[in-house]
């Protein structure tokens, strides 16, 4: 295995358990123990030399490894649901495939097909502009609606997937672009660089959720909601939004870019078929993605206590 120059390497000696060491560092990290050590003023570099000066208090090797022992249970609950979650998504998509790209779905050895701007497609199936099967920017909050405190998922809090972390403020505290309201079953999609994939499907919110104006907000009308996060994530949706983003510096596009995009929306019935297949799908993996916020929150709370001798071991 080969690591990039800008990487560090760490190796432990003999006193030194590998997996307490590893959280010892994160609980700097989180701790902010390492600004001190940095260099540069615009971009933060933690040279070698530098590494080599911060100080790691440890216990007798007995100890490190049940400290280790705790914590590392906890991370391999959060690895286990995170491959549930990796295997649903695989067959939701799949199945999004099988049905709605290769036209294998139920009953399909005996139905025909007809021209389309899209190519041959089955009979009976329609090419619709996103925005006459969902709304884009449905709502926003103002001066008379704005709620005292919300809950406000900005486009850093999302990666490819999942929204990572919701950050509660005061009306009078939140960013300036805290606008858009959001509901269960939204597909929120980032303007900027779309070629990034920060999407996510918006499952079970708190009341007064908000994101970002940012994010295009995809409600949809006539399709599910699993059908709209699939069709709008697909490698095709993703290269339309990069070929029509606008600017250099940061590439970005309009919600009148997503309404203009062409969607191949198969007959009610299969459509309340694929709905009926794939929202529970979407209702475990969000579940499951709770379960694992549970567990990095309780992780990270045991992490300083053991390390500092709070908790003992055996009482852990």
């Amino acid at each position: 295995m080969k690591i990039q120059k800008a990487l560090h390497r760490i190796r432990p000696k003999e006193l030194l358990d590998y997996r307490f060491l590893f959280y010892t560092l994160l609980h700097i990290g989180h701790s902010r123990g390492f600004d001190q050590y940095f260099t540069g003023a615009t971009i933060k570099h933690l040279p070698g030399e530098k590494l080599a000066k911060v100080e790691v208090d440890f216990p007798p090797l007995p100890i490190q490894r049940r400290i280790a022992g705790i914590l590392s249970a906890y991370d391999e609950l959060i690895e286990n649901s995170q491959r549930r979650i990796r295997i649903l998504e695989a067959m939701a998509r799949a199945l999004y495939r099988e049905w709605f790209v290769h036209f294998r779905f139920p009953g399909h050895e005996n139905h025909p097909r007809v021209s389309s701007p899209l190519g041959e497609i089955p009979e009976g199936w329609e090419v619709k502009g996103l925005g006459q099967v969902a709304d884009v920017n449905r709502a926003q909050i103002n001066a008379r609606t704005a709620p005292r405190e919300l809950h406000y998922i900005d486009i850093s809090s999302v990666s490819p997937g999942r929204i990572d972390s919701i950050t509660t403020y005061a009306l009078a505290d939140a960013p300036g672009r805290a606008r858009r309201i959001i509901q269960h079953g939204d597909v929120l999609w980032s303007c900027v660089r779309p070629n990034r994939r920060s999407h996510a499907q918006v499952m079970n919110p708190d009341p007064d959720t908000i994101a970002s104006t940012g994010f295009a907000v995809l409600t949809p009308t006539k399709v599910p909601f699993t059908f709209l996060y699939c069709a709008t994530t697909t490698d095709e949706f993703v290269d339309f939004l990069t070929n029509n983003a606008t600017g250099s510096a940061y590439p970005a596009v309009t919600a009148a870019t997503f309404e203009r995009s062409a969607l191949l929306v198969p007959t009610s019935p299969l459509l309340e078929k694929f709905g009926d297949v794939t929202i529970s799908t979407a209702e475990e993996i969000h579940t499951l993605q709770r379960q694992i916020q549970n567990l990095r929150r309780t992780r990270d709370l045991l992490l300083p206590r053991l390390l500092s001798g709070h908790i003992e071991v055996e009482a852990a």
